[in-house]
C-alpha cells in the first residue's frame, strides 16, 4: 500500500567513497516533494536532478544504502512522520 506524502518531508543525504567525490560533497539536506515514500524512490528523484546526481547514484551502479544508520533496500520505506530522516549512499566496499 503506497501512502501519499501531505507534509513536507526533510531528509539529510550522507555520501561516502566514491560517490562524496563524485558529488564533491559529504551531506546535503533537502526538503521531498510529495508523494516519496520509499529510499528507492528518493535516489530516484535525486538521479532525475541530472548531472552529477545521475552518474553518483545511476540505478544500474552497486550501491549500498542505509537508512537512519541501517543498511536497507530500495524498497525501505520512509518514516514520514519522523523529523530527522536520514539516508546514506555508498559503495559496496569503502575504506577509511
Amino acid at each position: 500500500m503506497t501512502v501519499e506524502v501531505k507534509q513536507e518531508v526533510t531528509v539529510t543525504l550522507r555520501f561516502f567513497a566514491s560517490v562524496r567525490e563524485q558529488l564533491g560533497q559529504s551531506e546535503q539536506t533537502l526538503t521531498l516533494p510529495p508523494g516519496l515514500t520509499t529510499v528507492g524512490q528518493v535516489r530516484d528523484w535525486l538521479i532525475a536532478r541530472g548531472a552529477p546526481w545521475a552518474a553518483a547514484l545511476a540505478s544500474e551502479r552497486p550501491l549500498r544504502m542505509a537508512y537512519q544508520q541501517v543498511l536497507c533496500e530500495q524498497s525501505q520505506p520512509l518514516v514520514l512522520s519522523d523529523p530527522t530522516q536520514e539516508i546514506a549512499f555508498f559503495p559496496p566496499v569503502t575504506g577509511g
